[in-house]
């Protein structure tokens, strides 16, 4: 069995822990029974997590699985990463909706998607990027009481993602604290109506008004601080024609949005602008997690 799952870009600007996309950018892990586990790991930061004493996804499968079946499996797992870790992508839950939706489909127990977002929330408790994961397109999610609320909307091919990726990680429980305690009204009030004007182009389709209408006053600043060329990337991004360029999650990616004829010099620009970065251009996705028999 193989389960691939997207990358994700979340917040987009002043959608804190509530707006998110799906992007075409896939990690997939093979799972089959085994006699003993073993475990293969290729692509994104391979080397890195071979070394670590624990693998998220395999203890979660088999977290999960135990629940559901009493018992325990014993696996070979063969990972090709393409998400970076510890860069906004989304690759943790990518990772967590993998496993859950593995451990579904291994133990042949019927389920629809939300049921596995909602099993997400014990282990990623903010459900901008495990929705997208989930779901697939542009994604506004609300928790409450322990569930996520959600509206899922197709993203149309006319657009492309622009995404320039740091060869700088940041910790996402790390750069929360680079947050301010209290914020003025009219900053909320700011984030409230360009996360609301989002939402409204995205269902529309009128991504002309993405322009004049992304501006984040609670997060954005304050995180890219640690990386300041982040503010040269949004500079010739929107020079360049995009729609919309914002810090993809808690960075250090950065995410543009444009139409599909301006995309290319976009990221011609942005390549060449910033050599020692990866750019990618990529499609979005509106899928969310996908498994193959």
């Amino acid at each position: 069995m193989l389960i691939s799952t997207p990358a994700t870009s979340a917040n987009l600007g002043p959608g804190f822990d509530t707006l998110g996309l799906s992007l075409n950018l896939r990690n997939e892990v093979e799972i089959k029974f085994a006699q003993t586990e073993k475990i293969e790991i290729y692509g994104e930061n391979a080397a890195y997590l071979k070394t670590l004493p624990n693998n998220m996804f395999v203890n979660i499968f088999t977290d999960v699985y135990q629940n559901l079946t009493g018992h325990k499996p014993v696996c070979h797992y063969i990972f090709n990463n393409k998400i970076p870790i510890s860069r906004g992508l989304g690759s943790s839950s990518a990772l967590i909706i993998a496993a859950i939706t593995a451990a579904y489909e291994i133990a042949q127990i019927p389920y629809k998607k939300d049921k596995i977002l909602n099993y997400a929330l014990s282990y990623e408790h903010h459900p901008d990027n495990i929705t997208p994961a989930t779901l697939g397109g542009f994604c506004v999610s609300k928790l409450k009481r322990n569930k996520v609320y959600f509206l899922k909307k197709s993203i149309p091919n006319t657009i492309r993602a622009v995404v320039v990726i740091p060869n700088n990680t940041i910790s996402t429980s790390q750069s929360r604290l680079a947050l301010k305690e209290h914020y003025m009204l009219s900053d909320v009030v700011t984030n409230i109506s360009s996360s609301s004007m989002i939402t409204a182009a995205f269902f529309s389709e009128k991504f002309e008004l993405l322009r004049n209408v992304v501006e984040d006053k609670v997060h954005q600043e304050a995180r890219m601080k640690a990386i300041p060329e982040l503010f040269k990337v949004r500079e010739i991004a929107l020079r360049e024609g995009a729609l919309m360029s914002t810090l993809s999650g808690s960075g250090s990616t950065y995410f543009n949005l444009a139409y599909r004829d301006d995309a290319y010099s976009i990221y011609s620009a942005l390549k060449s602008y910033f050599p020692n970065f990866t750019v990618k251009m990529l499609n979005f996705d509106n899928v969310g997690v996908k498994v193959f028999r």
